[in-house]
């Protein structure tokens, strides 16, 4: 394919999701970074992060990684983090962290009084940061995690940006997940066993029950459920799982 990344980004988007609408994740990485090849894929290293993580490391295994260490995180996610990216042998892998903390929430009780305020400190702002050189990056959504993502197309333009964001896993499904990881035999986070199918920062996740929503454990007890890295028309989107 012709490098089209100087195209309007609304041209370019069209005609990827068209030329792709029959197409597996492989494909669309693979245009992906043919189209736009200064893409970065960012990655929570959470429940279902290996799926993506081990598809970009087929296509493109120096890909740059984008990890937001929260400095809130499980213990066991940090572990994760490692051995998986030793596992997959990606090459590019960049830990990131906010800088204004120490200064902001120096207490680390931020969480217990602004929950958005918290996130925007130490995974939103530093992300955003992280993305700026970027045209584009790589999300691990889909479809059935929420109703605003119901029509969620492989590529799409970020408001408010103008980046170009990729969505390989849109139209899978959960048993998709759940098969190709068996399948490839790719390691689960160790938290999944111990009931967490959503993982985020540690003071703000808690165990899932029998019956319950997976994300039930995330910022429980309150009307929060998005951490805020994935926006709609520049409004931060309060539905669904991130990636």
């Amino acid at each position: 394919m012709q490098n089209t990344a100087l195209a309007p980004r609304e041209t370019l988007v069209s005609a990827l999701n068209a030329r792709l609408t029959h197409h597996g994740a492989t494909d669309v990485l693979r245009a992906a970074f043919d189209a736009v090849p200064d893409l970065a894929l960012v990655s929570s290293f959470g429940a279902e992060s290996v799926v993506l993580l081990h598809l970009a490391a087929m296509v493109k295994r120096d890909v740059p990684v984008i990890f937001i260490d929260t400095e809130m995180l499980f213990a066991e996610t940090l572990v994760y983090q490692q051995e998986l990216a030793e596992r997959l042998r990606l090459s590019n892998v960049r830990v990131i962290r906010a800088d204004d903390i120490a200064t902001e929430d120096a207490d680390k009780t931020l969480h217990q009084r602004d929950t958005d305020a918290c996130c925007a400190l130490r995974k939103t702002r530093p992300l955003q940061t992280a993305l700026a050189p970027f045209q584009g990056w790589i999300t691990g959504r889909k479809r059935y995690q929420s109703g605003t993502r119901a029509a969620l197309e492989f590529f799409e333009v970020e408001a408010g940006t103008n980046r170009i964001k990729v969505n390989p896993l849109a139209r899978w499904a959960p048993q998709d997940v759940a098969e190709y990881m068996d399948e490839n035999r790719l390691p689960r986070h160790p938290l999944v066993a111990k009931g967490y199918p959503s993982i985020g920062c540690a003071p703000c996740t808690s165990p899932v029950a029998a019956g319950e929503d997976p994300r039930a454990g995330r910022w429980r007890d309150s009307n929060k459920d998005e951490c805020g890295i994935h926006f709609v028309d520049g409004k931060m989107v309060r539905k669904g799982a991130p990636q």
